[in-house]
Order: structure tokens, then sequence, then C-alpha cells
């Protein structure tokens, strides 16, 4: 239960719905539509032991699961409704060992979240566009739009007033949480006059904040690129790229990709993104057969940045946006001629040493992370055995 969802609009329920819900289940959904749209839920059905709402219960987060405000934590009553303030909204359901009911159904959609200020969260920087229309009809010029940096000036047309705002500049600054390494800058429109005023100046507090944890899945291949999905709650941009040896000088550009079993892979993932104070690591890398499937038949090369494999190993690396690795190939037996990999990738501030990137190998439970988890998945185009090839290094 729970996940990733994109979708512009849908329905959640819990497990088995109508029927019981299971004993002891946690399901988080991080709900995340298109930007600059906001996440409306309805909750049409519940029925869960109710109470003090202890024991089986759902919450609504504005944002991800752990650094959000919570909206609402209930059990039974009416049926709610809920807007977030972004385009991101968490729900939680949690039920213990004891009782159990038919659970809950809701729906929920994307709305407008209005046209006076847009903002896109780009590889390299913020996009935002504030509406000339909106500052004339509270009496504002176009031309008293600044950021804190006075150094960096908008782009204004007929239409609108446009500001590129980097990460790493302009005066943007950078917060971190659980869930998200966030970039923040302030545009202030100042009212006219030169002896007095009668207006109050206008600070448009804007932020992209970026999901700290991000999956890229590949299958063996070259030159695989992640379009980012722009969202106020944004994606990192990485893509996971096939070199010829271990120097790294080489890609591999072709594509399927033929290789021996037991040849040495040689991977780089790269984080595309302007701020030079971000670290990138190897945190879970899965392989299996099947694209869309990592649980049926799957063998992990790494996980939790712990070596699974007797192959795999990591390379010093030039960039602190860079994370090398190998492992050897091998195929899945009984008819499976693709192996599909799946990395899981942290990104975490450079020096850091308390974060997850400078603490290695961890024995946690997968569940202890997952609601920070962000997956991108990518396809393009298998890793398959060539035929009759001798294995080579």
């Amino acid at each position: 239960c729970g996940g990733s969802i994109s979708d512009p609009s849908g329905v959640l329920q819990s497990p088995n719905y109508p029927g019981s819900y299971p004993n002891d289940a946690d399901c988080v959904w991080e709900i995340q539509v298109e930007n600059n749209f906001r996440v409306t839920l309805t909750f049409r059905d519940i029925m869960m032991q109710s109470g003090t709402c202890q024991h089986d219960y759902i919450e609504v987060y504005d944002g991800p699961l752990h650094s959000s405000p919570l909206l609402g934590r209930f059990c039974s009553g009416s049926f709610p409704t809920y807007v977030s303030s972004s385009n991101m909204m968490s729900v939680r359901f949690h039920s213990d060992s004891r009782y159990s009911f038919r659970g809950f159904q809701a729906h929920y959609s994307s709305i407008p979240a209005g046209h006076n200020t847009t903002i896109q969260c780009l590889p390299d920087y913020m996009h935002v566009v504030v509406s000339r229309d909106y500052l004339q009809s509270q009496g504002y010029s176009a031309q008293r739009v600044t950021l804190n940096d006075g150094r960096c000036r908008p782009t204004v047309t007929s239409q609108e007033v446009v500001f590129n705002i980097p990460y790493n500049g302009c005066g943007t600054t950078q917060e971190e949480n659980n869930d998200t390494i966030n970039y923040s800058n302030t545009i202030r429109v100042a009212s006219s006059g030169y002896i007095i005023k009668r207006k109050k100046n206008i600070n448009l507090h804007v932020s992209c904040k970026m999901l700290r944890k991000s999956w890229q899945q590949v299958m063996y291949a070259a030159e695989d690129t992640v379009d980012v999905n722009e969202y106020q709650f944004g994606r990192y941009d990485m893509n996971i790229t096939f070199y010829s040896s271990p120097k790294f000088q080489q890609q591999v550009r072709s594509s399927p990709y033929y290789i021996d079993l037991n040849q040495n892979l040689y991977l780089q993932a790269c984080l595309r993104n302007s701020d030079p104070n971000l670290k990138v690591v190897v945190d879970t890398c899965v392989a299996s057969p099947d694209p869309h499937d990592f649980n049926t038949l799957a063998y992990y090369l790494v996980r939790n940045r712990c070596p699974r494999d007797s192959s795999y190993a990591t390379y010093y690396s030039p960039s602190s946006h860079f994370a090398r690795f190998k492992f050897n190939a091998f195929e899945f037996m009984s008819r499976h001629p693709s192996v599909y990999l799946k990395c899981q990738m942290l990104v975490c501030r450079l020096g850091d040493y308390s974060s997850h990137c400078y603490q290695g190998c961890s024995t946690r439970a997968k569940r202890d992370t997952s609601s920070a988890e962000e997956k991108v998945d990518v396809v393009v185009g298998p890793l398959q055995l060539r035929e009759g090839g001798a294995p080579k290094g």
C-alpha cells in the first residue's frame, strides 16, 4: 500500500477496501501534481476504530510526511476536505494489531493555485513569473520589482516580470530537513513615492524544495538522462551513464548494450545542479529481469550503502556531483534475456558529516526511509548477453 502518485486526480483507499483492512498496516501516499497546482482531498467513506484515534488513524500532511504541517488526524466522524498549499500532499494510514474495519476511501484532484505568481524548480535555478496585471491591480509598478540582491535583475515583458534565480547566488538561502533541501529567496515590490507612501511593500517569498532522495531506474544502457518534473517540490536531475573502463573517459553509446557474463560494468551517476555544496552517493541498486517489478525476482548489488554483491565497488570521483561504481555482469536464470537496474541516489549537503552520505553502510530498515524517497523511472534499452562472446574484464 502507499506509494508516489502523480496523476492529476484519483482515488485513495485503505488496503482491501471495502473489505477489512489488515492489522499492523502503515501506508504513506505522496501525491505530487503539476507545478502551480494544489491538491484537494475529500473523504467519501470512513469506518475505523473510533475513540482517541491512538490505534487506527489517518493523517494528512501539507507536503512530505516528515517535514510538513499536519493538516488533520482522524479515525471517524464527518468526511473532511483538505487543500494543500503547494503541489504536494501526503496521506498516512496506520492500523495496529487489534481490531479491523472497512477503512476509508478518498478522492483527490488538482486545482490551479492562481496565476499571480508561478514558480518552476529547474535543475539550475528557480524560474519565477509575476503577472504585471496583478502588480497593476495592486497599484505597483513592474519597474520596482527586485530581489534581495539588486544586481540580479528580472526580465520585464509586456505581461510579466520574469526572474531566473540561481540556487547558489542572488541571495538565495539554503536549509535542509529530513525530506528536502530548501532554496529560498524573496522578491520585493516597493511602493512608489519619494516622500510618503500609503501602500505596504510586498514581499513574495519563493522556495524550491528539492526532495533529498531520488530513484533512477535504468536498463543497462548508455546516456540515459532523466527529464526533471518541474514542481514546487522538485527532483534533483540525475543521470546514470555506462563507461568502457575504470578511467571513466569514454561513454558507452551503443543501445542496447551487449555484454559478456562476468564483464566489468562501470557506471557514473551525475547530479546536474548549480549548487556546488551538494554530495551524491549510491544508496541502493537492485537488479531485476522485469523493469516494472523489483520485488518478485530482485538481486541487490548494494542496499543502504552496504555492498551485497562481491563484485560491487566504488571509485574515487573528481567531483562531489559524481558517484562512480562498478559490478560484474550476470544474468537471471531461466529465460530472462535482459537485466534491468534501479538505483537510489542520496543527495546531501557537502561536509554534513551527520548525513547518511558520510555514514557509510547502514543496517536500518528500508521502511524507515521509504516516506522520504522520490522515484524517477526511466527506461532506455536493456543490457543483453553477447552471443558466443568470451568473458572479458
